[in-house]
């Protein structure tokens, strides 16, 4: 069998996150095509945008002529899915870009091993902890070690293991515990079985997963209105999955080929599939922004240039004229 990383580079190498539509599409999105987050928006794309929209492996650095090493595919975005974390990064730069509306919040957890002497978060303290480097997985874990007195320092961060054996090095010893978004928590857990034991983040932070783009973008009439039509099918695909998850969950499998169904099934509760605001957005990116600012060696901006970020317009429209029918 293949393995995580090689499936990985093939999957990108086939163009398999290619256009969602025959016919030429109307707007270019980048995101993190094989994740949980993002189920609404191949829902959207698949079956309730018309116009056509195409897929493509990336984020918000495309929106702004960038592309994550190892990471993204190049080409230039209309729209990119990401969490607030990259957001805040990459806006420093580039301040017009948006957040449109929020497709998902994500629940991470920390799994261990109760073999390693961890029976509780405090037991964290002095252990191998494997992560992503800038990233909100990094910050989750700052956030937790903070609910019990704990600091980086107080650990081994190991953050530069790839994301496809995070698990792998939980479940052979080379750490001692993950800190990361699903579904890669719950690979480790239903591998260690018993010897798991896993902390959740509720109440401490979780993941918001946006829709992004740029003032520019939304400036030009013709693709706000390809956009606007685009958010209206988020919209509907959300209420397509709360009646029934089924179709949903069938792309994110069908995409998702590094983790077996039953991993899937169980990361799948740990996240909220909204297509909507979220109230307390800005709350959270003025948080977060103290820590990427001291991450990035740099001064953290005001909150009043962060609320310049977050552009609801273009939903509030689509909302109201759902409220009117």
């Amino acid at each position: 069998m293949l393995s995580k990383r090689l499936l990985i580079l093939a999957f990108m190498a086939a163009g398999l996150a290619g256009s969602a539509c025959s016919k030429q599409p109307s707007l270019r999105l980048h995101g993190f095509l094989e994740s949980l987050e993002i189920a609404p928006v191949l829902l959207a794309a698949g079956h309730h945008y018309p116009r056509g929209i195409s897929l493509h492996r990336g984020g918000i650095a495309n929106l702004v002529g960038r592309v994550t090493s190892g990471y993204g595919e190049p080409g230039e975005a209309d729209l990119a899915t990401n969490a607030e974390t990259q957001l805040l990064r990459h806006s420093v730069g580039n301040p017009d870009l948006r957040v449109i509306m929020t497709v998902t919040e994500g629940n991470y957890r920390i799994v261990a091993r109760r073999s390693a002497g961890i029976t509780q978060l405090a037991d964290l303290k002095g252990k191998r902890i494997g992560t992503m480097d800038n990233t909100s997985a990094a910050w989750f874990l700052e956030r937790m070690l903070a609910s019990v007195q704990l600091t980086p320092a107080d650990v081994t961060v190991l953050g530069d293991i790839d994301l496809p054996q995070l698990s792998d090095a939980l479940v052979e010893g080379r750490v001692d515990a993950i800190s990361m978004w699903s579904p890669e928590p719950e690979e480790a857990a239903l591998a260690l079985g018993e010897d798991a034991i896993a902390f959740s983040g509720e109440g401490i932070y979780r993941e918001i997963f946006s829709i992004n783009t740029t003032a520019q973008i939304l400036a030009d009439p013709a693709r706000r209105r390809d956009i606007r039509a685009f958010l209206a099918a988020l919209l509907a695909a959300n209420d397509e999955m709360a009646a029934d998850p089924g179709r949903a969950r069938q792309l994110v499998t069908a995409r998702m080929t590094d983790y077996a169904p039953d991993v899937i099934a169980a990361a799948w509760p740990h996240h909220r599939y909204l297509a909507g605001k979220v109230p307390d957005l800005l709350d959270v990116m003025a948080e977060q922004e103290q820590w990427v600012a001291r991450v990035d060696g740099r001064a953290a901006r005001p909150r009043e240039a962060l609320a310049a970020l977050i552009d609801y317009s273009l939903l509030e429209e689509v909302l109201a004229e759902r409220a009117a029918r």
